[in-house]
């Protein structure tokens, strides 16, 4: 029951994250060329985009584990 409550609340909170940030960024180093001493590297941004479907979805899952958890 309070396994069920706690991931309930956890899957609601990611899922109010996941509207209000809509995605997330990383950056990944790349080395272009390397001589000697001499390296030249870049720097590549990433976007991953989370669609707004996948947090209604899971604050509406998180909700409802929570209400299950409570209901027993």
């Amino acid at each position: 029951m309070k396994g069920t409550v706690l991931a309930g609340i956890l899957l609601a909170v990611l899922g109010c994250a996941a509207l209000v940030y809509q995605g997330f960024t990383y950056t990944t180093h790349k080395t272009v060329f390397k001589l000697g001493p001499i390296t030249a590297n870049e720097n590549e941004h990433h976007t991953v985009p989370l669609s707004p479907i996948l947090g209604v979805a899971a604050v509406l899952g998180g909700l409802a584990l929570v209400y299950v958890g409570n209901k027993k």
